[in-house]
């Protein structure tokens, strides 16, 4: 089987709400991306993944630059491993009270302009074509993954903490959880 290592990106410079949109990451993210990269580095190597994916959004690309320095490959940038599409009619104010109800359901309860059930196929199909990476992603992209490879109905299928990694393996068209990241009670931002 071939496996994959998705990963929370670090501590973001902003949160929900806040102005930037797109937040980079603060000093504790950017120490925190230096932790992932090593721990994956420390990895034996046949477990080591060959190249990086992220999400398009800022706190993601820097949190995957220093393992991707390393390994001397270019990030492969990827937004079906980005965050959860915001129904167009939000605001930016009103997304954060949305993402809050959505976590209290399940993915055929969110109300949006897409199923967001098949959206955590969408998902799961991004991990299962980037076997041997390690990829970049968010909060609730990790959780529609666990949930596509569990058949979980509910949104929160857990928390994975800043710079967490969650392990996947593929096997042909499965995704196959192997471990959940490091839980915390983090911002989801």
């Amino acid at each position: 089987m071939i496996r994959v290592h998705v990963i929370r990106h670090g501590r973001p410079a902003s949160t929900w709400g806040d102005a930037d949109q797109d937040p980079g990451l603060d000093e504790a993210g950017l120490a925190q991306a230096a932790a992932i990269a090593e721990e994956i580095l420390a990895l034996p190597g046949a477990q080591r993944p060959t190249h990086v994916v992220s999400s398009p959004l800022r706190r993601c690309r820097e949190t995957a630059q220093p393992l991707a320095k390393a390994l001397g490959v270019e990030i492969i940038i990827d937004p079906r491993v980005g965050e959860i599409p915001t129904p167009a009619a939000l605001s930016h104010e009103e997304r954060p009270a949305w993402l809050r109800r959505a976590f209290e359901g399940r993915w055929d309860e969110i109300v949006g302009d897409l199923d967001y059930v098949g959206w955590t196929r969408t998902v799961a199909g991004a991990l299962r074509e980037h076997g041997g990476a390690a990829v970049f992603s968010h909060f609730v992209a990790l959780n529609a993954a666990v949930s596509a490879a569990t058949g979980g109905a509910e949104v929160m299928a857990f928390r994975p903490d800043h710079c967490s990694r969650t392990v996947f393996d593929i096997d042909g068209d499965r995704l196959i959880l192997v471990e959940k990241g490091r839980e915390a009670r983090s911002q989801v931002l």
